[in-house]
């Protein structure tokens, strides 16, 4: 019997791969429970634009005619909303695969990418399955005002002759701290050239601070940025897939080398485009999120237990215990919420921000899982 995994890359044998939050249906039906609720994925709890449902429903007669494989019509509005050109946007299979499809372009044996301690798992794993070094730069002390959060210094630090791509998450997951305008500019303006950074703006309509920085506002000036964005949080649409970065004409154009056809479904663009256009169910899903993070956020501190403060549509808390047997017994009262052990947070879990209900039923459970 051949051995396959010997046969594999050096980084794919060592990779583990990423683990998605736990569905709902697979709980229910582990533990015959019903009416469990998913805080683990930092969904929209609002669920998709009604607009985007109705713009699917009327495609739906067109599935066996293949996708457009450029996007031109999303690609047209998105480059409208950012002031850019349509030759400047890359559409993906959820902006994780834009982060795959810069590990294949710039990434390999001999070269490396730096990234924060706590930041996005996506980034690690990406660099390793090319065979690159991955440089994780030390995050912030967490008695600083962003604990947990990027130290660009540090991060500055870990750059080299060979790296080649620099990534930031901004606000990051899982922590929710996030890097001030002048803070990001002055570093990219330090970062040598032939250096790409990626700014995964994941979470950038939830956001509220006054400094926070638009950064698809500065691919114009920093041709070695690359701006990354989602419809899967506040547009509500991860079960589809969408994502797309902005940058470059040149870096688009090498993305595009790579991108597989047809890697965005139709339903896909079609929702898209649907959503980008109903700014009312950005606004109530930003407004939900609100005040949803304001509630979850005076209900830990009532409780005495530490979080990191967040911009995003979730909170990481720290249980101050092995978080492993506090998210079983919250699953046998039927809530998910995130263990965050593997970014460097022993004891921390992570929830994502839901309806006011969603919130009360968390924390209700939380209360009668620490009591015990």
């Amino acid at each position: 019997m051949v051995d396959f995994s010997v046969l594999a890359v050096p980084g794919v044998q060592a990779l583990r791969p990423y683990e998605p939050g736990k569905p709902v249906a697979t709980l229910e039906r582990e533990l015959g429970i019903r009416a469990a609720v998913k805080l683990a994925s930092n969904e929209n709890p609002l669920g998709p634009s009604p607009r985007a449902l109705a713009a699917i429903q009327a495609v739906l007669s067109e599935l066996h005619i293949y996708p457009d494989g450029n996007g031109f019509a999303l690609k047209q509005a998105l480059a409208h909303r950012h002031g850019l050109t349509a030759e400047q946007v890359t559409l993906g299979n959820g902006s994780n695969e834009i982060l795959e499809l810069v590990a294949r372009t710039w990434l390999g044996p001999g070269r490396n990418a730096v990234f924060s301690r706590h930041a996005f798992a996506v980034y690690p794993l990406v660099v390793q399955a090319v065979s690159a070094e991955g440089r994780p730069a030390d995050a912030l002390p967490v008695d600083s005002g962003q604990p947990f959060g990027h130290d660009l210094e540090a991060m500055l630090a870990r750059v080299d002759a060979d790296t080649r791509v620099v990534f930031i998450a901004n606000p990051n997951n899982p922590t929710g701290t996030w890097v001030s305008a002048g803070a990001l500019e002055g570093f990219l303006a330090r970062v040598p050239p032939e250096t790409l950074v990626v700014v995964d703006e994941a979470y950038a309509e939830y956001v509220e601070a006054t400094d926070y920085p638009d950064t698809t506002q500065w691919v114009q000036r920093f041709p070695n940025l690359m701006v990354t964005r989602t419809f899967s949080k506040i547009h509500g649409l991860a079960g589809l897939r969408l994502g797309y970065s902005v940058s470059s004409t040149g870096v688009a154009e090498l993305l595009n080398r790579v991108r597989q056809p047809f890697n965005v479904n139709s339903l896909a663009q079609t929702a898209g485009l649907a959503a980008l256009a109903d700014t009312d169910h950005v606004a109530e899903s930003a407004r939900v999120n609100r005040e949803g993070l304001a509630q979850v956020t005076a209900a830990l501190r009532d409780r005495g237990l530490d979080f990191i403060p967040s911009v995003g549509n979730f909170i990481t808390f720290d249980v101050r215990r092995p978080p492993g047997p506090v998210y079983e017994r919250l699953l046998r009262q039927g809530v998910i919420v995130r263990p965050v052990a593997n970014y460097g947070l022993p004891t921390h879990l992570r929830v994502t921000i839901g309806t006011r209900d969603e919130n009360d039923r968390f924390l209700n459970a939380l209360d009668s899982v620490l009591k015990a």
